[in-house]
């Protein structure tokens, strides 16, 4: 799979289903090339003031599922 495949999916919130964003960027372990995180862009909504515009790190650890249109990710925001 590749990171172009990653980002065409949505990023899911296993502890609320909401959208988190979508994938901007990830960060690679240098020695093995395993990913370490997603780097994730938020949602640009109108209503949506309270993350400030930040980049959220995912990290790979929290990833529970990739599926066909989704990546299930469990933390909460």
């Amino acid at each position: 799979m590749r990171l172009s495949d990653l980002q065409s999916k949505n990023i899911v919130s296993l502890s609320d289903g909401r959208n988190i964003g979508n994938i901007i960027d990830a960060k690679i372990n240098e020695e093995t090339g395993e990913i370490i995180s997603l780097i994730i862009e938020p949602n640009k909504s109108f209503f949506s003031f309270s993350n400030k515009g930040l980049d959220t790190e995912i990290y790979w650890k929290h990833i529970e599922k990739i599926g066909e249109d989704v990546i299930l990710v469990n933390i909460s925001l």
